[in-house]
């Protein structure tokens, strides 16, 4: 599966995505520094109604939000790896926990700690095809 967008279609992108998605549950986001990971993501959350204000979780690690499901408040795992240095850290951190919670999880940088993921974990792919505009790949690992 594939998209290109730019950002005045990233609302629809996000949703397309979740179509998309199925009962994927782990998202592990792949792509360049400043290519748009955060702010796809950011989209993400909006399309499945997360009120909250959707910030990058560089610092914390993993950010916490909650979405309304089926009647039921759930939460949605925002992760960012990039200041860990290996998959013991991360799992120190809890990555490890929220990644085989059940939950939806959204993973900026997975390639700092590959070995914790679940097996059908989705891998997506960003990159920039030029200044405005971004494609969007589901592809195998």
């Amino acid at each position: 599966m594939e998209w290109q967008f730019t950002l005045d279609q990233l609302t629809e992108t996000a949703r397309s995505f979740w179509k998309a998605a199925g009962p994927a549950r782990v998202f592990a986001f792949h792509g360049a520094m400043g290519v748009g990971k955060t702010t796809f993501i950011h989209a993400l959350c909006e399309a499945k109604g997360v009120p909250d204000v959707v910030g990058s979780p560089s610092y914390a690690i993993i950010n916490e939000y909650r979405y309304e499901e089926e009647g039921a408040r759930k939460p949605l795992y925002h992760m960012d790896l990039y200041r860990l240095n290996d998959e013991e850290e991360a799992q120190r951190a809890g990555v490890e926990e929220a990644l085989y919670s059940g939950q939806i999880c959204l993973v900026e940088w997975p390639e700092r700690a590959p070995g914790i993921f679940p097996e059908d974990t989705v891998h997506v792919f960003i990159e920039l095809v030029d200044s405005t505009t971004r494609r969007l790949k589901i592809a195998d690992k």
